[in-house]
């Protein structure tokens, strides 16, 4: 009886180890919310696998949101969506990965991203003072990300602190995403430009990274536990080369204040919250910041890039069957902030005048993916 009840515990802790970090691979999807172009760099269905001493794990996770207001700082141009001269992001992606767990600490990630966006203006066409009713048209992209590849480790010993325990993970970026897309735009009812589409619906940055992670969770019982994860992107490159002209000649100002190209920009992301197992069922909820910021940490910060963040309050469910998880969360923007950018300080030093640029957010995402181990 007494063996029968230590199992019962044992099975119990095993499950909220494989729980207790409910979708920490959304950690790295930070994909872009809008014209903030926080991208994909690949998800890994990365829970506490305590007690699994090898084998495989197949992950997909889908993902969309749809961008279309627009602030500057904090405050929200509402006058935008009154005008009708809003930009409008569609993201689609769906992040494939494949888990190699050596032992009960080690384990590998390789992480694919596929991306489809649409993005709707009239600014980057007719232009917003335009009153023909073509004036309104569409660029679009789609192709495979930046893929990358990770190595993680359990701190502590998985057998011997299963109330609690911190993962580590360093990963390497590789720029397979098309960076340079072009599509066409349309200037006049007879006239087309073909040139590189904006920097939120890109497919890459163009940039050689290294990410770094901390995942960590504690079981207060079998069924209530919290998480945390830690995620950072390092873009040593400055820029990419990419004109931000959209196919036409690029302004004196963008050459002058250094936005005359794309940015290779940093991003990060950190996550809070809280578990609660019924069964198969586990609850979540918590908190989540993503963030790209106006300089990085290593190399330059020139270039042109919409630098902010979004603070969401994030629900979440998932369901466990013996090899399977279903997982979904669905982030609720609290607040969105397009800060200052690199290019706007030089800018407000040369002129005297204070300059922020804007940028598009969504009011929610729809995270839903499953998790398959081999």
């Amino acid at each position: 009886m007494l063996k029968s009840t230590f199992e019962r515990t044992k099975q119990y802790y095993l499950r909220i180890a494989l729980l207790a970090i409910p979708l920490l691979s959304l950690q790295e999807l930070a994909e872009a919310q809008g014209c903030v172009a926080i991208r994909s760099t690949g998800a890994v269905c990365m829970k506490p696998q305590a007690g699994i001493e090898s084998g495989w794990q197949v992950n997909m996770i889908y993902r969309y949101f749809r961008s279309f207001r627009h602030f500057v700082g904090t405050e929200e141009q509402k006058e935008r969506l009154e005008n009708h001269t809003e930009v409008i992001n569609w993201q689609h992606t769906l992040d494939l990965s494949l888990v190699r767990t050596f032992n009960s600490r080690w384990s590998l990630s390789f992480n694919v991203p596929v991306l489809a966006n649409t993005r709707s203006s009239m600014y980057e066409h007719y232009g917003n003072g335009s009153k023909s009713p073509n004036a309104r048209q569409q660029t679009h992209s789609f192709g495979i990300g930046d893929i990358r590849f990770a190595v993680y480790r359990w701190l502590l010993d998985p057998a011997k602190s299963r109330k609690g325990n911190i993962q580590a993970g360093l990963g390497l970026k590789l720029p397979t995403g098309d960076y340079q897309f072009q599509d066409y735009f349309v200037k006049n009812d007879s006239t087309r430009v073909l040139g590189p589409v904006d920097q939120s619906i890109q497919l890459g940055d163009g940039g050689t990274g290294f990410t770094t992670e901390l995942n960590g969770y504690y079981n207060f019982s079998h069924r209530f536990s919290v998480y945390g994860s830690f995620y950072y992107l390092f873009n040593p490159r400055e820029q990419n080369g990419v004109s931000t002209a959209r196919g036409g000649a690029v302004s004196a100002s963008a050459v002058q204040y250094g936005t005359a190209v794309m940015s290779v920009p940093d991003q990060y992301m950190v996550r809070l919250g809280a578990n609660y197992v019924l069964q198969h069922l586990t609850l979540s909820g918590g908190g989540r910041m993503e963030c790209v910021p106006a300089k990085d940490l290593i190399g330059g910060s020139g270039g042109f890039r919409r630098p902010g963040y979004v603070i969401s309050v994030e629900p979440g469910l998932s369901y466990t069957f013996k090899k399977l998880v279903f997982f979904s969360t669905v982030p609720v923007a609290l607040q969105r902030n397009r800060t200052q950018s690199y290019g706007d300080k030089l800018q407000t030093q040369a002129t005297g005048v204070y300059k922020q640029g804007d940028a598009a957010f969504a009011d929610y995402s729809i995270n839903i993916g499953m998790s398959v181990r081999l």
